[in-house]
């Protein structure tokens, strides 16, 4: 048997965006730029796509943009909205536990004169309301919070957040990571105060290599690719047409039916969770129910290296995360675990289970009785 429970790294494409990719890489191949009507036809797999990815949302079809992925989409959201908007002030403010597409842009941002304030969290994840209203200042331009973490699937309260950003300086932008949330959450940019927000299109159900930024209208946002002029002169480059139409397909996929699938996964979560307390010596660092996001379970195994897991977990043909996949061509210990407090000698032995729609319940119990099997053998091993 095999179970894949690695879903916040990448997910199986949907048959149904399989077809369409194939069909736009095989048939419907043209360049969407291209004046001919094979052009047009392309062209129109990146209209449909932007119209059903707006409708998920409820914003107008020109605030989506489309990218390369979430790394893209942060990048371009953070630089090229500080550049744009660096007359109003060099301020930024985000928190301690952003995946490394935040981080990173961040860090070459207050190389280049910006000064970033990065807020601690609670055990549960949460940054305060408080110390965020304490932060923004005068030269505030812009706010940064991941919507869904992606380690241990702790959910910020982004309504609240933004009430207090923009109550304090309605000038300052709040950008929003959504990778990990779209798809599962009922996002609405305009109620929910959001003027820049992120997703990704493989952690969907949907291709690899395409994502997109939404931008509020009026908001100004400096490009950071140039040549064409595609994209209204905000990306350049030749669109990725079967990308885009996966992508399209995938989110208007996941946005039907949306309660069950997202009751699905959180029923997924809390099996697992129950399940993973019948083993000695663990400890949970994700939440059931509502309290924190539907696909993830963080699990920190006392007496085992992650690492050492994993990989006997995968010789059983069972496939889990050590950490944020993004992250692995920088190891290091979790910045987000050493943020929720998770005691030191659990640092290096957690491991994220995390799901998808292909997932079942006789899955998790394959994992739990194999975790049973190997967890005695591994810990003797290690203390050997």
């Amino acid at each position: 048997m095999e179970a894949y429970f690695d879903n916040s790294a990448t997910t199986r494409v949907l048959d149904c965006v399989k077809e369409i990719v194939v069909k736009t890489m095989t048939e419907d191949y043209a360049n969407p730029a291209a004046r001919h009507r094979r052009g047009m036809e392309a062209e129109q797999y990146i209209r449909t796509a932007r119209s059903e990815i707006a409708k998920t949302l409820r914003v107008l079809d020109k605030e989506i943009l489309f990218t390369s992925g979430g790394s893209e989409s942060n990048n371009l959201a953070l630089i090229g909205s500080a550049l744009a908007n660096q007359r109003s002030g060099k301020h930024i403010v985000s928190t301690g536990i952003e995946h490394p597409s935040v981080y990173r842009p961040l860090e070459y941002l207050a190389g280049q004169g910006f000064e970033v304030t990065f807020l601690p969290v609670d055990r549960e994840g949460h940054i305060s309301l408080g110390q965020l209203r304490e932060a923004v200042r005068e030269d505030t331009i812009l706010v940064s919070v991941m919507y869904v973490n992606n380690e241990v699937g702790a959910v910020e309260p982004v309504e609240e957040i933004s009430r207090v950003i923009k109550g304090k300086n309605p000038r300052t932008l709040f950008h929003v990571d959504a990778i990990q949330a779209y798809g599962k959450y009922v996002i609405r940019p305009k109620k929910q105060g959001i003027d820049l927000l992120s997703v990704s299109g493989h952690k969907i159900h949907g291709p690899k290599g395409v994502g997109f930024l939404y931008i509020r209208d009026g908001v100004k946002v400096k490009p950071m690719i140039y040549g064409g002029g595609q994209q209204s002169d905000m990306r350049s480059g030749t669109e990725n047409v079967p990308g885009v139409a996966g992508l399209g397909v995938a989110a208007k996929e996941m946005y039907t039916d949306h309660e069950a699938k997202a009751a699905y996964l959180t029923e997924l979560k809390d099996y697992m969770t129950d399940r993973i307390l019948e083993l000695e010596n663990v400890v949970v660092n994700s939440r059931k129910g509502e309290e924190s996001a539907p696909q993830i379970v963080s699990v920190s195994f006392e007496g085992v290296r992650s690492e050492v897991l994993l990989h006997a977990l995968e010789d059983k043909g069972i496939y889990v995360s050590s950490g944020s996949a993004c992250s692995a061509h920088h190891p290091g210990i979790s910045g987000t675990l050493k943020g929720i407090g998770v005691a030191p000698k659990l640092l290096d032995a957690t491991v994220r289970f995390s799901f998808g729609l292909f997932n079942t319940k006789e899955e998790i119990d394959y994992c739990i009785e194999t975790l049973k099997e190997l967890l005695p053998v591994l810990r003797k091993y290690q203390r050997s």
